[in-house]
């Protein structure tokens, strides 16, 4: 990390982690192609990170298949603090995270047990309770690809603004 006086505590990017469940995650293509995709992600603790995608074959699932090693960023944007005497003066007020790990599917025979937790989670997370859906439970877990990371790098970064 070149900003050295920016870089949060493990236990800070790792509770920054825990709050947030959008996370913007890079993988490589045969080819060497970059590929970007936002995912939703339930992290509690220690080196495992849970994703999930539908049941669909694209690119994210073929580079996985082809080269386990993934990046994810997960940011919180804040506020611009407008600085004088140009724009170039301004800091924008921001958290984020940069982590990188090997990525598998998880297809254990339990596989559904670890989908309900994922979404149960996921659900907190959200604060979206589960009396709000007509339907209680998950009967599409056969159709979730559920992904577990094995977290080898976590940073942290905060800009608090103009003076930090």
């Amino acid at each position: 990390m070149v900003r050295r006086d920016r870089q949060m505590l493990d236990a800070d990017t790792r509770a920054f982690l825990r709050q947030q469940c959008v996370a913007h995650v890079g993988t490589a293509d045969a080819s060497g192609w970059p590929y970007v995709v936002a995912l939703m992600y339930v992290y509690e603790e220690g080196d495992l990170l849970y994703l999930h995608t539908g049941p669909h074959q694209g690119h994210f699932l073929a580079n996985i298949r082809q080269n386990p090693r993934l990046c994810i960023h997960v940011d919180e944007p804040g506020t611009m603090q407008r600085g004088q005497p140009s724009p170039c003066n301004s800091a924008l007020v921001y958290k984020s995270v940069v982590a990188y790990g090997n990525v598998r599917v998880v297809e254990e025979a339990d596989a559904n047990q670890k989908k309900t937790w994922f979404f149960d989670r996921l659900l907190e997370r959200l604060k979206e309770p589960m009396s709000a859906y007509e339907k209680p439970g998950y009967p599409m877990l056969d159709h979730i690809i559920l992904f577990e990371v094995a977290l080898e790098i976590v940073t942290g970064k905060i800009n608090v603004g103009l003076h930090h």
